[in-house]
């Protein structure tokens, strides 16, 4: 028997009809992590892209409905029943346990306590931004823009939930919160070097290096649908700080948890003076783009940028080729017009200047012409945006130092191409607002730890994680950067030395949250 991979629209439209206002905003918060780009405040539109990546099929709306408690809705039109639902909710759910809860949470929550959890949070995030919510949903959301909740992040709800007196809230949180630390337990050390072994064993035939001429280029919710990037169970500090004491040989930077910057940590706002700041404010924040000729980075820079809500797309084991063409097409892309920011992270071997794909070519691509790609005569898209990228190079002994595959990326200096096919000045230097930050490490890394991630990349991650509760901007985040990837030299081989390069062009402060 075939089971559909999507239902009939008008099967969506009958049950979209059946739902008040207060449970369609209920599904579209519980599928904000789903995929991304989710239209979240329009139910219809929400369950039509669902069907459109097979996420509806076969008790994925099942599952939605169950969550709104309509099972009339279940047995009228899906004809299953709530216990069916829940059996099958045992082993698969599209919904995040952290999102769950949170809508227990609402349902449990009277007006008269929502207003004074309102009154609450006023201290932490001001009134202006709470002062149109009616909803606990609401409430919740605003606080995500802001990194005050988060399924790692719930101190502050229980404190506030705490002081109401709603204790029997307090507790499920608590629960959550012990459910995730044991399922975090499991992953120990020992476990980390069993699958490692298991991927030593592999083939390198994966997504990257299929004979297939399509490349690989996908969004990275779609490539694993079942995968809740932000649930307990895949907690990105515990697996981080895991990672870095086996990453390369190195030993963890003493003290790095226990660092304390001179930073705003207050409730008060960190953004001020706004017009020093790029603005932030796009959902997402911008496309991430990760090709990962190396393919031990992609897993840990996926969850992170996917964490700091920016569309990830990545390309794993690529030929030299593909990755000039999948730049290209990036640069090329008109979306960029829609977001605030752009972020491109590069891992592979090459020589100092360039980089190489996976095939053993005698040629790289220029560093310099990746850059100049997004350069604003080349990309008006993002003109005045800024535009960040990360490099790992493995260097290998006798590298090219130029390229006979290189592209032609000069432009006007100083205009923007408009839609009439005319250069109109922007006022903007056209190699502004650019962040480059270059690592280089020798290849002979790979080849005593060949499964080990960047050191550089890992501690990038957990910085830019770290960032949110601690309120730096980028500069700032960089220069922390720069005190562990050095104090790391410090006790290692001289042979497996990184060296950490920062060129920029900024002209603002960023900060990597909606501001």
């Amino acid at each position: 028997m075939t089971v559909p991979s999507r239902l009939p629209s008008s099967l969506l439209y009958k049950i979209e009809q059946e739902l008040d206002e207060d449970e369609k905003e209920s599904i579209g918060f519980a599928c904000r992590d789903v995929v991304l780009d989710l239209p979240t405040r329009d139910v219809r539109a929400i369950l039509d892209t669902l069907n459109d990546n097979g996420l509806l099929c076969p008790l994925g709306l099942a599952e939605l409905l169950y969550r709104v408690k309509r099972f009339d809705l279940l047995k009228v039109f899906l004809k299953t029943t709530k216990t069916a639902v829940e059996a099958h909710l045992v082993n698969k759910s599209i919904v995040s346990e952290y999102r769950v809860l949170m809508l227990n949470i609402s349902d449990e929550m009277t007006s008269e306590e929502l207003d004074s959890l309102i009154f609450l949070l006023r201290d932490y995030v001001g009134h202006g931004r709470l002062a149109k919510t009616k909803t606990f949903l609401a409430v919740a959301i605003e606080l995500e823009k802001v990194n005050l909740l988060a399924p790692h992040k719930m101190d502050l709800l229980e404190k506030c939930l705490k002081n109401i007196h709603r204790v029997d809230l307090t507790k499920k949180i608590q629960k959550y919160k012990e459910a995730g630390r044991r399922v975090s337990s499991l992953s120990s050390p020992q476990v980390a070097s069993e699958r490692s072994g298991e991927q030593k064993n592999k083939p390198l035939s994966v997504t990257g290096t299929s004979k297939s001429p399509q490349r690989v280029y996908v969004n990275a919710l779609k490539a694993f649908p079942n995968l809740n990037l932000v649930d307990p169970k895949h907690s990105f500090e515990i697996r981080s700080s895991e990672m870095l004491q086996q990453a390369n040989g190195a030993i963890p930077c003493q003290g790095a948890e226990k660092i304390h910057l001179s930073v705003q940590e207050s409730g008060t706002s960190v953004h001020q003076g706004l017009d020093d700041c790029y603005t932030m404010q796009s959902h997402p924040l911008g496309m991430c783009l990760i090709i990962d000729c190396i393919g031990n980075d992609t897993e840990v820079l996926r969850q992170t940028f996917t964490a700091l809500h920016f569309e990830v797309q990545f390309c794993v084991y690529v030929t030299l080729d593909d990755l000039i063409r999948t730049v290209r097409d990036m640069a090329v892309t008109p979306r960029h017009r829609d977001y605030d920011c752009f972020v491109c992270v590069i891992v592979s071997r090459g020589s100092a200047q360039e980089v190489f794909g996976t095939d053993k070519s005698s040629h790289g691509f220029l560093l310099n012409n990746i850059r100049n790609m997004f350069t604003g005569a080349l990309c008006p898209g993002l003109l005045g945006k800024p535009k960040l990228f990360f490099i790992q190079n493995y260097l290998v002994v006798g590298g090219s130092e130029y390229s006979d595959s290189l592209v032609e990326v000069d432009g006007n200096e100083h205009g923007v191409l408009a839609e009439d096919g005319r250069w109109h000045s922007s006022g903007i230097p056209n190699e502004a607002d650019i962040f480059w930050s270059h690592c280089k490490v020798d290849s002979s890394v790979l080849e005593t730890s060949h499964s080990a991630p960047s050191f550089y990349l890992l501690c990038l991650s957990q910085l830019l994680r770290e960032h949110r509760a601690r309120r730096l901007h980028l500069l700032d985040i960089h220069t922390e950067l720069n005190r562990r990837v050095y104090e790391r030299n410090t006790n290692s081989d001289p042979r497996e030395h990184y060296s950490l390069l920062l060129q920029h062009t900024l002209r603002k402060k960023l900060f990597l949250t909606c501001n």
